[in-house]
């Protein structure tokens, strides 16, 4: 950070101002949106303050991992578009993604959210859970909006239909996610 955009900082404080001109103690609106993607098995959209960021849960089935033969597979992605701030630059996933990624999926797993035994179909095949989280704008706060679609996409999520051991694609059941 540069000198002067640090002493415009720090006097913006000593006045009890931030940058975008809210107090102190002022928090940024939240608004959350539920069910805003009919292709995903769950979704949410998640506006705070100018952040907003989309968050779509995809299920499929797949192998279980070797050590966790009874377990259901929990994967996240997120992906900084060029449109979301001129901070993040086209091309493949760079390491801010990738720690947004991370520190969601822990938060995810941390708080035991997904009971991922549940998730467990038969020998050979379980529940394989992708949380896809896009920043459509980016203006601070980002990991508190990229958790709570996260979170609320999950809870939003239902079961795709599964005929013969395969997904039926556009056709959820009633039964949601075994979140705690």
């Amino acid at each position: 950070m540069n000198t002067s955009l640090k002493n415009f900082i720090l006097d913006l404080a000593k006045k009890g101002m931030r940058i975008d001109e809210r107090g102190l103690n002022e928090l940024r609106e939240v608004k959350v949106s539920c069910g805003v993607s009919k292709n995903a098995e769950g979704s949410a959209r998640v506006k705070l303050g100018k952040t907003e960021v989309m968050v779509g849960v995809k299920m499929d089935v797949g192998e279980p991992f070797a050590d966790r033969p009874d377990e259901g597979i929990l994967i996240v992605n997120a992906e900084l578009s060029a449109l979301a701030s001129p901070e993040f630059e086209p091309g493949p996933p760079g390491e801010e993604a990738i720690e947004l990624a991370r520190v969601v999926d822990r938060g995810i797993r941390g708080a035991n959210m997904i009971d991922l035994k549940k998730l467990f179909i038969e020998e050979g095949k379980v529940w394989c859970v992708f949380v896809d989280i896009y920043v459509i704008n980016h203006d601070g706060n980002l990991i508190d909006a990229a958790a709570l679609g996260a979170v609320a996409a999950l809870k939003d999520a239902r079961f795709p239909k599964l005929e013969e051991g395969k997904v039926v694609y556009g056709e959820k059941t009633k039964k949601k996610l075994p979140i705690t």
